[in-house]
């Protein structure tokens, strides 16, 4: 089989070296035990990266053509970088491998998922053995991640994330979705085929910062459930309802309240009142507005990323 391992690059000069140099001695070994073709690739996808990234990407590709790179025009984020890395591939491979490129993904369970698709699955997804590593505040905001995705109604696979293998056919079906707010795990599930998972030990970042601070989970998040969930919507909605419920429990007390002769007393729930409502309506208007402002950008069809060069085996392409 061709397999290919796309791996999206922003700021990476600092893992590029050890993370290239422990790949090239995966593939050769799997290479050398007949489990993949020697005309399998290892593709860094750049994404706008400001440090050295893609002139350490392309000294890759000068001294060994195993190692490909793909350039976006710009910086357009790590899910959009993915999926043009897994797009530009798709018709050359029999399947593809997604990861980080920080080495926390052991590479050891790439076997296991080139087993697991010989014996016919087409998605297998890396998922997480453990999180003894993690802190105590990673792991708790973590888990809460993947239960509020849940609960939202998206449909992810629990302690993955985008360490996965996907098939020639499940990466043409991943073509059709066309929306421009891209959040990969929830889509991937949505393609269907048969699927299964392996498990790993994630290790620590061998060098560099992490992409992922809080402030940027914490949008990841919210990016994922409004692109893939009406669910708050509905909330919102039985929010209205319950509200229009109290107001009417008040409405009949304030008529009592008024044919006993007490109309001056209770200007403090009044008042509580009146910022209650205004916050839960600003709320109402605000998740409602995401939503809009997400139709707006769906209704341009812009493009999700841009190629600005290629290097394969034949030709660099601009």
């Amino acid at each position: 089989m061709t397999l290919y391992l796309v791996i999206p690059c922003y700021n990476e000069e600092a893992v590029l070296p050890e993370t290239s140099r422990r790949l090239k001695e995966k593939y050769t070994a799997l290479m050398e035990a007949g489990k993949i073709g020697r005309d399998s690739r290892i593709v860094f996808v750049n994404d706008g990266s400001k440090d050295k990234t893609w002139d350490m990407i392309c000294d890759l590709h000068a001294a060994d053509p195993m190692f490909r790179g793909v350039c976006l025009s710009r910086n357009r984020g790590h899910q959009n970088a993915l999926m043009a890395g897994l797009m530009t591939v798709r018709e050359e491979c029999d399947a593809a491998i997604s990861m980080d490129a920080d080495l926390q993904d052991d590479i050891n369970a790439i076997d296991e998922m080139v087993d697991r698709y010989n014996q016919g699955y087409e998605v297998v997804y890396g998922v997480r053995s453990s999180r003894k590593k993690d802190t105590f505040f990673k792991r708790t905001t973590a888990q809460g991640f993947y239960k509020l995705m849940r609960a939202m109604g998206v449909e992810t696979v629990y302690n993955h994330a985008d360490y996965r293998l996907m098939s020639r056919r499940a990466l043409e079906a991943l073509s059709r979705f066309d929306e421009v707010n891209l959040f990969l795990r929830g889509i991937v599930p949505l393609v269907g085929f048969k699927s299964t998972t392996v498990s790993y030990e994630r290790g620590e970042r061998f060098a560099g910062e992490s992409k992922y601070p809080l402030k940027k989970m914490v949008s990841f998040a919210f990016e994922g459930i409004t692109s893939m969930s009406v669910k708050p919507i509905r909330m919102i909605a039985a929010l209205g309802g319950a509200v229009f419920a109290v107001s009417l429990v008040i409405l009949i007390y304030s008529l009592i309240r008024h044919f006993t002769g007490h109309t001056v007393e209770g200007w403090t729930f009044l008042a509580v009142s009146i910022w209650a409502l205004g916050g839960v309506q600003l709320l109402a208007i605000g998740v409602i507005g995401e939503y809009i402002g997400k139709i707006y950008l769906e209704t341009k069809h812009r493009p999700k990323y841009v190629i600005s060069q290629y290097l394969n085996d034949e030709n660099e392409k601009e």
